[in-house]
């Protein structure tokens, strides 16, 4: 093992020792399904701000947006735009109405706050929620695990198989000692090394270019195109169709599970005010950063007439790690390889603990063993977050042998969409509109998640059409569907007057909702 390669692991090694020992202090405060799966509802408003947003963001922040920003340039920036308003408008219009209904509800998952919504009399609304959660959660999970083999590959030279399976392996290990508890702590350690390392990178690369070279000059000398902030096409339609496909991405933020089981871990609803200037600071920060990386190695890495992705990876896959061998000494790029892991690690727990929510207490418990105490659920918690982690692993492995030049970038989208399509338009229209009935939320769930595979699978294949929704991507037309047809069969099957009542009780005990 050469020098170098030996510095790597040894900071691995710490930075894996670090979460295995915040696995074990977490595991003490375990006492109950409660504690498992958000954190007794206690957790302070830094930890939920950082874990909320280190899993928003996951390995596409470090591996997906900087090789996006070197492939599309100025126009990258409008990622930003939409992540920041996405995350604006969930944390200050939307996060405390939905942690005051979910505590009204003693909801511990989104599921549970479905059913006690609706006052539903069947376990329809129920199975259904925590099956496409169940799927979706899969499919992302295998998209991470898949960008974790990249990473350990790109940066570290190991075999993607072997890094795909070292990455599964020390997540599931820390998640099956701590629960939400150890994914929250972790998340907020994992999101101060993402915070600070995307951050000083480009500062660092910006003094180290030889003659402090002008970024648009140098843009403009390898294509033109690179520098318009309004997209590279000649096509009008397509450009817009590119700057909502970008800026959209931020809607996957207005209700999705993963992010929204933090607001009903919080303690209260003073701590979610503290928490929104830190999402908003943290999101700004980070994402301008992972653009301005690839951008930057677009000047420094390509020369006009190259194929960029001949040079950077596939979709750009590989920015990272080029940018940081070149500019930053080995303990240092030792250090940005955890924090790749970091990012990749903090998604995956949260989602893992969130699968697990839907199959042992959405499936098992609520509907098959109600009289099952919580205490007696926490072996089949961990055997099936087990079970899901390693069909996680297999479809990564798949995807890698099946699709060699995917891009890594909108195959992690298309995850982070078929959940946010099912669930976001639910959760918006349950917080603003009385009138939403549980037919119309089954409306929107099976709408918006058979929207995804639509457009992903069928338009974009169309000779007409097809490469509008190829920039556009699946999220916004899936988004409007799932709305759409949610308002409408709410329109035909009204909601129960039992759960329009308490509905009014529940706002009628604070006061007018702000």
């Amino acid at each position: 093992m050469d020098q170098a390669l030996m510095i790597k692991v040894i900071v691995l090694s710490v930075y894996v020792g670090i979460l295995f020992l915040i696995g074990i202090v977490a595991s003490r405060r375990i006492k109950s399904m409660s504690d498992y799966y958000v954190g007794g509802k206690n957790m302070g408003f830094w930890a939920v701000a950082f874990s909320a947003r280190a899993t928003g963001e996951s390995g596409w922040l470090l591996i997906g947006l900087t090789g996006m920003g070197a492939i599309a340039g100025y126009s990258g920036y409008w990622v930003v735009a939409g992540e920041v308003l996405g995350v604006f408008l969930s944390w200050q219009f939307m996060a405390k109405r939905f942690k005051r209904r979910s505590d009204a509800f003693r909801a511990i998952t989104i599921p549970d706050y479905l059913q006690s919504h609706f006052k539903t009399t069947s376990h329809t609304l129920r199975v259904i929620a925590a099956a496409i959660l169940v799927v979706f959660v899969v499919i992302y999970v295998a998209s991470q695990i898949d960008v974790t083999g990249v990473a350990f590959n790109s940066m570290l030279g190991i075999d993607y198989r072997l890094g795909a399976l070292i990455g599964f392996l020390i997540v599931l290990c820390y998640i099956f000692i701590g629960g939400f508890v150890a994914a929250v702590w972790s998340d907020l350690f994992q999101g101060l090394l993402m915070f600070f390392g995307l951050i000083l990178l480009p500062i660092v690369v910006w003094f180290s270019m030889d003659g402090g070279t002008e970024i648009t000059a140098g843009l403009n000398q390898i294509d033109p195109a690179l520098t318009s902030i309004w997209g590279k096409s000649d096509d009008g339609w397509m450009n817009l169709f590119t700057i909502l496909g970008f800026s959209m991405i931020g809607l996957g933020f207005l209700g999705s599970p993963q992010v929204y089981v933090r607001f009903m871990s919080i303690k209260n609803e003073k701590e979610i005010q503290k928490g929104k200037s830190v999402a908003l600071i943290f999101t700004l920060l980070t994402d301008a950063a992972a653009v301005t990386i690839g951008i930057l190695a677009r000047v420094i890495f390509t020369e006009s007439g190259q194929n960029p992705e001949e040079v950077l990876g596939v979709g750009g896959k590989n920015v990272l790690s080029m940018v940081t061998e070149e500019f930053l000494p080995i303990v240092v790029v030792a250090i940005f390889v955890a924090i790749v892991l970091s990012a990749i690690m903090s998604t995956i727990d949260s989602l893992l603990i969130l699968a697990s929510s839907a199959i042992t207490r959405d499936f098992y418990q609520k509907i098959f063993r109600p009289d099952t105490q919580d205490e007696n659920l926490t072996k089949i918690s961990r055997l099936s977050t087990v079970i899901m982690a390693i069909s996680a692993l297999i479809i990564a492995i798949i995807l890698n042998w099946v699709s060699p030049d995917r891009q890594v970038f909108w195959v992690m989208i298309f995850g982070w969409s078929g959940i946010a399509a099912t669930f976001c338009p639910v959760v918006i229209l349950t917080l603003f509109w009385k009138g939403y009935s549980e037919k119309g939320a089954i409306a929107s769930m099976v709408t918006g998640f058979v929207s995804v595979i639509i457009f992903k699978f069928v338009v974009q294949k169309l000779d007409s059409v097809g490469a509008y929704f190829v920039e556009l991507d699946v999220l916004v037309p899936s988004f409007a569907v799932a709305m759409v047809f949610g308002a409408l069969v709410s329109k035909i099957y009204p909601p129960r007057k039992e759960a329009v009542d308490a509905l009014n009780e529940i706002d009628a005990s604070v006061g007018e909702l702000e």
